[in-house]
Parts: structure tokens; sequence; C-alpha cells
């Protein structure tokens, strides 16, 4: 299942998540500048390698990743769902949770998975934590989703809570199937890095003050 667009308006616009999905294009720009020696040092450096950490990495890989799909399914997952969030918080505040939410998903990645040198990029924690918060604050929102079965596809109108919970049931099942095979410190989809961001949103947007406007919009609707 992919979504397309969810049927919850945002009434400010949403400037950190355009910014975030502007660095995340600026950073891949650069990768592609790159020879795959210089590349694969580049990421060796600023990528998150669990047994040789760096902090700094936990921030850095953030902005990196490993291809054209890897990149647009991430930035279309926060521009879908990081203008709600955006909203609720405010911008400092969501600029906040979203850099907690991917350092969250990292030290996730790395408690799993410690003895692994394969630096590990991607902004999936931190997305992972927005759509965690999307699913507390609008489980009743409907997403469009463009839904694929074998060699066909349409589109389908599916509650927020059945699609999130669905695929963070997905990235459970995953991460742990892959902990109990050989491939635990191997190469692939940090699914750890998910789930650490996906809980730390779920945290987060409830420690973290929510806008005035947005809060009187929710006591006005209800």
């Amino acid at each position: 299942m992919f979504p397309l667009r969810d049927s919850e308006q945002s009434q400010s616009r949403p400037y950190i998540t355009m910014i975030l999905i502007a660095i995340n294009l600026l950073v891949f720009a650069y990768q592609l500048s790159l020879d795959g020696f210089s590349l694969n040092h580049f990421f060796e450096t600023w990528g998150t390698v669990p047994g040789r950490l760096e902090p700094i990495t936990l921030l850095t890989a953030m902005f990196l990743h490993g291809g054209w799909m890897h990149l647009l399914g991430n930035v279309w997952f926060l521009w879908v769902f990081g203008d709600n969030i955006e909203d609720i918080l405010g911008r400092a505040n969501f600029l906040t949770f979203y850099l907690l939410s991917g350092l969250g998903g990292g030290l996730a990645h790395v408690a799993f998975n410690s003895g692994s040198m394969i630096p590990a990029i991607g902004a999936s924690g931190a997305i992972s934590g927005v759509m965690g918060a999307y699913l507390m604050r609008f489980p009743k929102s409907r997403i469009q989703t463009l839904l694929f079965f074998f060699v066909f596809a349409t589109t389908i109108e599916v509650q927020a809570s059945l699609m999130i919970g669905y695929w963070f049931v997905v990235q459970l099942f995953s991460g742990f199937g892959q902990l109990a095979s050989s491939s635990a410190t191997g190469g692939g989809t940090a699914w750890f890095a998910h789930i650490g961001g996906f809980v730390a949103g779920l945290a987060l947007i409830r420690i973290l003050p929510q806008r005035p406007a947005w809060r009187i919009r929710q006591e006005y609707r209800w």
C-alpha cells in the first residue's frame, strides 16, 4: 500500500517539512556527483556504522539515501504525513520532533545490530516517527492509497489506523525475522530504525507542546 493523500487539511504552511525535503534532495544531488569509490567513502563516513559508532552520524545519516526509490519513498511519506504533524507542533517543535525521532530510530538500529559494519542511511526512522504521531492524532483520517496486487494497481480509501497499523506490524515481523536469521548484521532494510522511530514518535507527540491554535480547533471540532 502506498499513500497518495490524506483527508486532514493542515491550516499552516509546512515550511519545515518542505525544507527537510529540499535538504534530502540536495544531499542526494551531491551524492550523484560522486564516483563509486567516493560515494562508498561518503556513506562510511556519514552513515551510522553500529560497529564503530560516531554519535554525529546518528544525525547525518538521516539525510543520506541509497537510491532514487529510497529517497522518493521517504520524502513522499514525509510530504503526505508531515504537514499535519508540523501543524500540530509548530515549526520549531516539529523540527525537534523529527530529529529526535530519527535519533531514536538510529539508536534502535545500533542496539539490535551492534556488530554490523554496514553503514545505515536514510530518513526512515524520522519519518516513521511522523507516522507514529499521525496514528496517535489522526487515527480516523482517510488515506487515499495506491494498492498493488500482482501486476494490477488500484486506489482505495483506507483508515489511517488500519494502514499505519498494518505497516507497523510488517516492520515488527520483518525486524525480528531478520534478527533471528544469519543476516541480522548484514545489509538490507534497517527494520529496527523504523520500529525505534515509530515508538519515539508515539512518545514525543504526547510530550512536546502543541500549538494553541491547533488545540482550539480540536476543542471546537469535538
